[in-house]
């Protein structure tokens, strides 16, 4: 069972990652966490609606919301402001374009020790660069045990039991000129709704376990074209020992699926046996695969045939 790890950053990691200008520096609290990746901006809230004031995001604050906020009246700016700063779960603001800080705004940041932060970006720019950020920083993340290929330009992560032939297949992948991402260890990161991104652990990045011969490097081996740093993972294989007794897919129509880290992906069943060339097969799996995205479905078409056929037989009617 997947273990999903949730992480954060502080709020003084974003303003080194960004080099933002901190202007409260003697009242800010600057270790407050950000732990989700959406960004809000409060013009809402300046205008006094607060109601799902999501107060947990950094808050972006651009010249439409501080035109707006310094045309009101100045009890009504202080009121406003107060309400805004006071949320503890707010990590920071950040003030775009370079823009001067309002003085209410900035009083009342001071007050409740939130940290203000100055960006010389366009808002348009600065929350782009800070929700790919965040994106990755935070996304959710597992570690499984696995290997990842890169064949064909699928992401495929191999899986089953120890000794079954993951790493012997990867290297046969590497030999024929894929690239390994991953093995032994896969950590995996949801960088986006549907996308599962992979890589390796720094300890373990570029190397593999071969029983037998040990450890290998496969840049030094086959060179900086035989590996990656990280792939979008869009398969997973199962090795299995082969069954005699067990019933397996003849055509391919059953489209299984794996779901990691909630997100679907599509999942093979392949049984072992000696003589099966397994790299073989997960090179004709990849490709098979772009062909199915493409519209093309071999199994379909070969069942769309067979019945006619029986429909043309019995003399039933033809399509």
């Amino acid at each position: 069972m997947e273990q999903i790890v949730h992480k954060w950053i502080t709020t003084q990691e974003l303003m080194e990652e960004f080099d933002l200008e901190l202007v409260n520096p003697k009242s800010a609290d600057i270790a407050r966490r950000i732990a989700v990746s959406d960004i809000n901006r409060p013009g809402l809230a300046l205008a006094g609606f607060f109601t799902y004031h999501p107060e947990e995001r950094v808050q972006v604050v651009g010249r439409t919301e501080t035109t707006f906020f310094e045309a009101l009246p100045e009890a009504l700016q202080k009121e406003r402001a107060k309400q805004l700063c006071a949320y503890v779960q707010t990590p920071c603001l950040i003030v775009a374009r370079g823009i001067e800080v309002p003085q209410e705004l900035l009083d009342a940041a001071i007050a409740h020790r939130l940290p203000v932060l100055r960006s010389q970006l366009s808002t348009t720019k600065l929350t782009g660069r800070l929700q790919a950020y965040f994106d990755r920083q935070l996304a959710l993340e597992t570690l499984v045990h696995g290997v990842l290929v890169d064949v064909y330009g699928i992401g495929i992560l191999i899986q089953g039991s120890s000794g079954i032939g993951k790493s012997e297949t990867a290297l046969e992948l590497v030999k024929r000129g894929h690239r390994l991402v991953a093995d032994d260890a896969v950590e995996i990161r949801r960088v986006a709704e549907n996308v599962l991104e992979g890589t390796s652990p720094e300890l373990l990045r570029q190397l593999i376990e071969i029983r037998g011969l040990g450890v290998l490097n496969v840049m030094t081996l086959f060179g900086a074209g035989a590996i990656r740093m990280r792939k979008d993972i869009e398969m997973v294989i199962q090795l299995q020992m082969w069954d005699d007794k067990a019933a397996y897919d003849r055509l391919g129509l059953d489209e299984e699926t794996i779901k990691i880290l909630d997100v679907e992906v599509p999942f093979l069943n392949l049984p072992v046996r000696p003589g099966r060339n397994l790299a073989v097969i997960l090179e004709v799996a990849a490709m098979n695969y772009r062909l199915k995205r493409m519209g093309y479905n071999a199994a379909k078409e070969l069942t769309e045939k067979m019945t006619l056929t029986m429909q043309q037989e019995s003399g039933g009617p033809k399509y």
